[in-house]
């Protein structure tokens, strides 16, 4: 079983230095046939001018030709800025669009076999390594030497991989265009699933729903004897594979708006801005269903499915970055901090990326019914900072990226909008808690240890208290890894919930409350 543990390693690694070898393969051509293709009528004739140096002449890598188009492309708009001349600025962003119309070459022409090469010979090696994990072991959840590992205790691996994840996150948000032989890969997908070429968001889709995917077969494994396990897994790669993949791109082949019906404000920040809005309400009763629905989930389901089973319900069962947290995130749940300052910091931080949040919404909502005339650029650049800040660097380059550094959920715990609203539902007007047992504690730390929202949970069990934390998302690993069953997931009436029960010492009997 360890050979085929090595082979099946040895397999994945082979397919990751496919990939990443592709993004330097390739020849870049652009024609005035392909600018035409990717640009509008009007667009078309200032940068057939403006391009001209460009058209038919031969670049070897999307990196050079992406180069020369910025260095044409920004000159001219820099231009007509400097000029005023705001109506002639192109605000359109053509350079993935561009680099992708002129790829040329072995890629092009082979998209299938090195799909099936990269991607497809990744997940078959990643599943023969995870398949034959704990085969041989007794029942129980093992984190053998955890703390020893490069990859999962911040040694030279693990940074590795959090600056590649880093890496990736910085091309997909900000430099798309070098990424462009990777969509190609997933073209026929694109072309079956909407109708239409992939885009770096597609190609993210799909690799994010096989992580989720693959990884998830790692956790059936590894938690084979724990129900609850199991079966949480086994939702978030439903509605990750389902409802945040499958269904969104069917709607655009439908010609209807991409939507991910799971998805809620305000982690779904953008659900109010008037183009989302005004693309719902103009697709007819599918449209407007989309709205109704996202409209009941704010005020209704989110309370209400908190104040019954707590912010779980969400978190770890339905949610997509719940979803990745916890199952190719699960391998550094252990590196969460634990410290007081480190939840001093995520109270402030969490509760002040919902207030942003909150704030910018209700501009955007204000400005949507006076026409934006009523701080319109004002609300515009919130859009921008809010986007940039919390849409692209937090929740994807540190929400992700730094799982090899700073835990599983670093944007759950500090950066997420919905987990606030959630949690402030949760802390004050739920039926859910975690009960423990005082008396069989024998504080051996694994609960705290393997916490990923960096709850000190032994403290809570030593003194038989309930925990009842805003940041708790229900994972229930701490009960898991208990060895002496003292820690239970429970939803009872809320009389009780919260408990502040005293430690008793020496023979005077002194109380000691927390």
């Amino acid at each position: 079983m360890k050979l085929i543990q090595k082979i099946g390693l040895g397999v994945f690694l082979v397919a990751l230095f496919i990939f990443n070898s592709l993004l330097f393969m390739g020849s870049y051509q652009l024609t005035e046939q392909k600018l035409k293709q990717v640009t509008s009528e009007q667009s078309f004739g200032i940068l057939k001018q403006e391009l001209q140096p460009m058209l038919g002449k031969t670049y070897s890598s999307s990196f050079s030709f992406a180069s020369a188009f910025n260095k044409y492309f920004n000159a001219y708009n820099t231009r007509q800025q400097e000029n005023e001349q705001w109506d002639r600025v192109i605000w359109d962003d053509y350079k993935f669009a561009a680099t992708k119309a002129a790829s040329e070459g072995f890629v092009k022409n082979n998209r299938l076999l090195l799909l099936l090469l990269t991607i497809g010979l990744g997940t078959f090696g990643a599943l023969m390594h995870i398949l034959p994990k704990y085969r041989n072991e007794p029942a129980g959840i093992k984190h053998n030497g955890v703390m020893f590992s490069s990859n999962k205790s911040r040694g030279i691996i693990g940074i590795t991989l959090g600056v590649y994840l880093i890496g990736i996150y910085v091309m997909l948000y900000w430099f798309p265009e070098y990424m462009v032989n990777w969509t190609l890969l997933v073209d026929p997908l694109s072309r079956m699933l909407t109708g239409g070429p992939a885009s770096q968001w597609f190609l993210y889709g799909t690799i994010y729903t096989l992580a989720i995917l693959v990884m998830g077969v790692r956790m059936f494994r590894k938690y084979r004897d724990n129900k609850y396990q199991l079966l949480r897994t086994s939702s978030v790669m439903f509605f990750q594979l389902s409802f945040a993949f499958l269904i969104p791109e069917i709607l655009v082949l439908l010609n209807k708006p991409w939507h991910d019906f799971k998805n809620i404000w305000p982690l779904d920040y953008t659900f109010f801005f008037d183009y989302r809005v005004d693309s719902m309400l103009s697709s007819g009763s599918i449209g407007l269903f989309m709205f109704m629905w996202g409209i009941l989930l704010i005020i209704l389901g989110v309370p209400l499915l908190t104040y019954f089973y707590g912010k779980r319900w969400y978190c770890s069962w339905v949610c997509g970055c719940g979803g990745l947290a916890e199952t190719a995130g699960d391998p550094y749940r252990h590196l969460s901090d634990k410290s007081l300052k480190a939840w001093s910091i995520e109270r402030w931080m969490v509760h002040s990326v919902l207030v942003f949040a909150v704030v910018m919404t209700g501009f955007t909502i204000a400005n949507y019914f006076t026409g934006f005339e009523l701080l319109g650029q004002w609300t515009n650049n919130l859009h921008e900072w809010y986007g940039f800040l919390i849409g692209a660097a937090f929740a994807g380059v540190v929400g992700v990226g730094f799982y090899p550094l700073m835990g599983n959920r670093v944007w759950c715990r500090f950066g997420c909008p919905l987990a606030a609203y959630l949690g402030i539902v949760q802390r004050f007007k739920s039926r859910f808690r975690i009960t423990t047992n005082g008396g069989q504690c024998i504080s051996c730390g694994n609960c705290s240890t393997y916490c990923e929202m960096g709850i000190d949970v032994r403290w809570y069990a030593q003194r038989g208290q309930n925990i009842v934390r805003a940041s708790c998302v229900g994972c229930g690993v701490c009960a898991s890894v208990c060895p002496r069953g003292v820690l239970k997931l429970e939803n009872g009436p809320e009389q009780g919930r919260i408990t502040d029960i005293p430690v008793l010492t020496g023979n005077e009997s002194v109380k000691v409350f927390s």
